[in-house]
């Protein structure tokens, strides 16, 4: 593989996430074997080493340590992979998974704001936001968040 591909690869791998953080760790010989074979590329070692198990009949404490891994991560890599395949080997996206900072205290707020005059510009929503409660948040997810309890309070009126 030429040094230009190389570097392309490992580009390509940390911008999707999945570049190993410890490939120095993997010392399957499986990944001596040629180019096919990437100890940069975490989602193959992991489905590597799941498969050390599945398929060659490994022990899951061999095949861990082979692959740079502890024993409850192969467990979680294999409990990932039984649910959703290939993609469940894929890291998990990094960051907050909810609107931490837009509590229901600020929320309010903001609806309170909406109600007296429902033209405020969002950006003018998020400096008040500032100004109030110290925070700064991106006016996208002030607008997701309103959307998200209208939507709420919509399918509560349904019932």
């Amino acid at each position: 593989m030429s040094s230009g591909s190389d570097d392309s690869k490992h580009k390509q791998l940390a911008r999707r996430g999945s570049l190993h953080p410890n490939p120095e760790a993997v010392t399957d010989p499986l990944f001596d074997s040629g180019a096919f074979f990437d100890r940069r590329d975490l989602v193959q070692v992991k489905y590597e080493m799941l498969r050390s198990v599945s398929v060659d009949g490994g022990s899951v404490s061999q095949a861990a340590r082979g692959f740079g891994f502890s024993r409850p991560t192969f467990y979680q890599a294999q409990s990932a992979f039984e649910r959703q395949g290939l993609t469940g080997l894929l890291p998990a996206k990094k960051g907050p998974r909810r609107a931490h900072k837009l509590s229901e205290d600020v929320m309010l707020f903001v609806e309170e704001i909406l109600a007296v005059d429902p033209a405020v510009p969002i950006a003018t929503l998020a400096e008040r936001l500032h100004a109030r409660f110290g925070l700064s948040v991106h006016p996208r997810s002030i607008t997701r968040a309103l959307q998200k309890r209208r939507s709420k309070k919509n399918h509560e009126k349904l019932r």
